[in-house]
């Protein structure tokens, strides 16, 4: 019996029909006996083997439709419950009909009796196949519980339905190790009750169910990890060295069961991540539904986020731009399995190529332009500042202008908080490119009808949580090779937000945007991330220093110990969306900002990194390098000939 329990040997289902219809007669033998009395000689010397052979085949004829003997014994459940009772029933509602059409004109039998034993079989015969059942199952839990196996303790988060499938899951699962001791909750009404055997306590009580339970792990559904309770609880058990696991909601699991692949470590994400952001639909609907929509740097983490999102609004047409074949690729195969209905092409190019941009525009005249297309990379842009150049102002010109030759009604372009008072060239070249695109709104191409032809709007926000290449995804591989996690100063912030609530915030302030604005997120508050690498060491269920040290590296070239939101002299608007505020920004003249441009990229044909960065600085006054070889450049002035030897 323990082998085919625990070594999940599913016992046949002729053998589970044959014990049950064992059990089906030996109950109505008794029953009968019992009616009569026990009365033997009377009882054989009447129909007894005729009554009873013809209940025995009537009910195994029902217990085979009804199937109740297909079911795994060990997992049964109420629905099981169900069906016996309703197979019973059956059986006795059948067996009348026969008696009493078949049999009664016949053999003159007592119809009293028959009842009698038909209503005293139906409660022992029941009885007898949810014990059978109820005693498996049970004996199935005990061996499990018992095996010399280390159980891994858990708590689950909650106490509703949601939590009470979860425990179910893990304690029918063959695959999982779990004793689950309890449930936590804040619901007054349910704490102290008990659940499935299990109690329900106060999530202040997680210190002592740690101490007296010695829990490993919390389980919480991940889906709402916004509500400021659970986070609350989610802090308290990193604090306690209690690993928070999460597994989908149950109308996502496979086939109706929680697969041992979906219970997964709690992400930062998840815990950094806030209230849902709450968005005018209906005017990005009307904004994009039948619009011819291009989308730069679809491949990466904001573009492919803002073409998911365009695509949900039904446009005519989303033409996805990028330069990196093979993940351009695998986004053409997944939002052409995602959205069938609506037409995407695929177009290859570099935004620094003119002519092959001018090709896409010319082709599928877009109306609708979200610039996304950048180099990011603080230190890799410091050390490469022409490229950076190259593409960050002069690809952005290059798809501004043609948005104006094509009579484009919108472009928004994707901005960071690293161009506000730049400590880089990366930033720097982001200000140039927000500068040129503002200046766009006075420009004579872009004014030949008596106002703007194109809207130019630019949106400004930080870090994104999990992007290509951020810090969340290096500290997590930092953490699965043993460590240690490098953080660059004890000291270093940044504002996090996710791709999702940014790419939704992006469309948002598209809407709204009338021409020439720089839109800012509210960020929230800011994370130092030497917690931030602390809370992901704890999440993987490890100690900071014990398992894994944090090693301090300094600040990389470029880098900033805090990022800012505003250059200095802006001033913010409110919009109707309390997320969003419009950044009051110094104007450009455009004439004066091409003419800059125009220098700026002759200087960069030079191939001289000095010149270049100089010029980059008298374009952006407020740009100071911090921790980078260019920084001598703030400290003589703007000479002309200091500058000519250090060329030289």
């Amino acid at each position: 019996m323990k082998k085919y329990l625990l070594f999940s040997r599913v016992v046949p289902r002729w053998l589970i029909m044959l014990v049950d219809l064992f059990l089906v007669t030996w109950s109505f033998s008794t029953s009968y006996f019992i009616v009569q009395r026990f009365e033997f000689v009377n009882i054989l010397r009447g129909y007894f083997f005729i009554y009873t052979g013809l209940y025995c085949i009537i009910s195994a004829v029902v217990m085979y439709t009804m199937r109740i003997h297909t079911g795994l014994i060990r997992y049964s459940n109420t629905r099981d419950v169900l069906r016996i009772f309703s197979s019973m029933f059956v059986s006795s509602m059948l067996y009348l009909l026969v008696i009493n059409i078949w049999v009664l004109p016949v053999l003159h039998v007592n119809t009293v009796t028959i009842n009698l034993v038909l209503l005293v079989n139906f409660s022992v015969s029941s009885t007898l196949l949810i014990l059978l059942r109820t005693m498996v199952k049970s004996a199935y839990f005990y061996l499990n519980n018992n095996t010399n196996a280390k159980k891994t303790v858990v708590l689950i988060y909650g106490s509703d339905n949601s939590a009470v499938l979860v425990k179910q899951a893990l304690e029918t699962s063959a695959k999982t190790n779990f004793s689950v001791v309890g449930f936590v909750d804040d619901d007054a009404k349910k704490v102290d009750k008990e659940i499935q055997q299990v109690r329900v306590h106060h999530i202040d009580k997680l210190a002592k169910l740690k101490h007296k339970h010695n829990v490993d792990k919390l389980i919480v559904m991940n889906h709402n990890l916004d509500e400021q309770v659970k986070k609350m609880a989610l802090e308290k058990c990193l604090a306690l060295g209690v690993q928070v696991l999460t597994v989908p909601p149950s109308d996502q699991w496979i086939y109706g069961k929680l697969n041992i692949q979906q219970i997964q470590d709690l992400k930062i994400e998840d815990l950094l991540q806030r209230k849902p952001i709450r968005i005018d639909n209906a005017s990005i609907s009307e904004d994009l539904q039948g619009k011819r929509v291009l989308v730069t740097g679809a491949a990466g983490s904001i573009g492919s986020e803002i073409v998911h999102q365009v695509l949900s609004y039904k446009p005519a047409m989303v033409i996805l731009c990028d330069q990196a074949e093979s993940p351009l690729h695998d986004m053409k195969l997944e939002v052409e399995e995602k959205y069938p209905d609506v037409p995407t092409k695929i177009f290859i190019a570099d935004i620094r190529n003119y002519q092959r941009m001018h090709k896409l525009f010319s082709d599928f005249r877009p109306q609708v332009v979200f610039h996304a297309a950048a180099y990011k990379h603080v230190p890799m842009m410091e050390e490469n500042p022409s490229e950076a150049v190259l593409t960050n102002v002069l690809g952005t010109k290059h798809v501004a202008d043609l948005a104006v030759e094509f009579r484009a009604t919108k472009f928004v372009m994707v901005s960071t908080d690293k161009a506000v008072n730049p400590s880089n060239i990366m930033g720097t070249t982001k200000r140039i490119a927000e500068i040129y695109i503002q200046s766009l709104k006075d420009s004579p191409a872009n004014n030949t009808q008596g106002g703007p032809s194109t809207r130019f709007i630019t949106t400004r926000f930080g870090n994104v949580l999990g992007s290509n290449g951020s810090v969340i995804p290096r500290f997590r591989a930092q953490i699965q090779r043993g460590g240690p996690v490098t953080v660059t100063h004890p000291d270093i912030t940044r504002y996090f937000m996710t791709i999702p609530e940014a790419v939704q915030l992006v469309l948002e302030a598209g809407t709204m945007g009338s021409g020439g604005e720089i839109f800012i997120f509210d960020m929230g508050e800011p994370v130092r991330i030497t917690d931030l690498a602390l809370k992901m060491i704890k999440l993987a269920g490890l100690q900071p220093d014990k398992d894994i040290k944090i090693v301090y590296t300094g600040l990389r070239p470029g880098e900033k110990l805090y990022e800012e939101l505003l250059n200095q002299g802006e001033r913010t608007m409110p919009t109707h969306h309390p997320k969003i505020k419009i950044a009051q920004v110094i104007s450009y003249s455009h004439q004066q900002v091409c003419a800059d441009i125009e220098h700026l990229l002759a200087i960069n044909k030079g191939n001289e990194d000095v010149a270049l960065v100089n010029k980059m600085k008298e374009m952006v006054p407020e740009f100071i390098s911090r921790n980078s070889h260019f920084e001598f450049l703030d400290n003589i002035s703007g000479n002309e000939e200091e500058i000519e030897v250090m060329v030289n």
